[in-house]
């Protein structure tokens, strides 16, 4: 019989085909001879102990305008589907959240990658506090007397939201920035999330490492390097990808932290190093595949494939 594969992620009309990991891993799922269906988180749906969705057959082509072919919407038991690509982006909010626990009552018959409670347990900037040793200094708090004794201590730091993603939020204050107070005036208006705190890496100027780990494996890396006048690495925001290879350094934290991924069923991950220091580990729906695959003349999607299929 034909195996299955269901892509959960925003709509498939959105992406870049030349940047985006999800349309490769269907694509690589599809020359597989894997039968896709597409839907949103919006349309999972638990009744009567059934996980199902709204779900419509998809066919994908690489061809810029004309990408996808969507059939007609029909409620697939998800169950009966071989494997599910959880690849929705952030914010990981309570939707998000959710959707890993509807989805926890039909894994690991169906296969979900990754595994939605490794995922709901391991929010990027959270599962790296397990680390402590390989991160930079940081502050985890809403307590603003704990704020401004860290930014006393370190003088140059970086405010971020703690369940952001895209480098959204993302605030570089110099030492003689006067304007912590509103900032965090503005956060705290505006959820009641803690805030991370770290100190300032002028390393990130030669760029933000992005490794790609396939069953806690080192597969593949990029480095992204900032704009001019820019802390932030993401290339959404203007990051330009460059060809790298992994550091002494890098490997070494690639091999503390892999044992950890594989234990958690966390197939696909993409972590995040500057400098030394390792600050994110990407679990909900990672990125980089198409840029490191270009530099280092590989298919990384192949290689996830060649895991996911091991599994099954």
């Amino acid at each position: 019989m034909t195996k299955t594969v269901a892509l959960q992620m925003d709509h498939i009309a959105s992406i870049d085909i030349k940047g985006d990991s999800s349309f490769v891993l269907g694509l690589e799922a599809q020359k597989r001879g894997y039968k896709l269906y597409h839907y949103h988180p919006n349309d999972l749906s638990f009744q009567n102990g059934i996980v199902s969705a709204h779900a419509e057959e998809m066919t994908l082509r690489y061809k810029e305008g004309n990408h996808y072919d969507l059939g007609t919407s029909e409620k697939v038991n998800l169950a009966n589907v071989d494997v599910i690509l959880m690849r929705q982006d952030p914010p990981f909010d309570m939707s998000y959240i959710t959707a890993t626990h509807l989805l926890d009552h039909i894994h690991p018959d169906t296969l979900v990658v990754n595994d939605p409670t490794s995922v709901r347990n391991a929010p990027e900037k959270l599962l790296v506090t397990h680390f402590p040793d390989l991160m930079p200094e940081t502050l985890i708090t809403r307590n603003e007397s704990d704020i401004k004794a860290f930014r006393a201590e370190y003088k140059d730091i970086i405010v971020k939201p703690l369940f952001g993603n895209g480098g959204a939020g993302v605030f570089h204050l110099k030492p003689e920035d006067e304007n912590l107070a509103s900032l965090l005036e503005m956060f705290f208006e505006k959820n009641r999330e803690p805030l991370m705190i770290q100190r300032f890496m002028p390393e990130v100027r030669a760029g933000d490492k992005r490794i790609i780990l396939v069953d806690g494996k080192a597969v593949g890396a990029i480095n992204r390097v900032p704009a001019a006048g820019e802390a932030r690495s993401n290339m959404h925001v203007g990051g330009k990808p460059v060809k790298s290879e992994l550091t002494k350094r890098e490997h070494e934290i690639c091999e503390a932290i892999g044992p950890t991924l594989r234990e958690q069923g966390l197939i696909f991950t993409g972590i995040d190093v500057i400098g030394d220091y390792l600050t994110e580990i990407n679990v909900t729906s990672p990125t980089g595949l198409q840029e490191i695959n270009r530099y280092d003349d590989t298919c990384l999607e192949a290689v996830i494939w060649d895991a996911i299929e091991e599994k099954l």
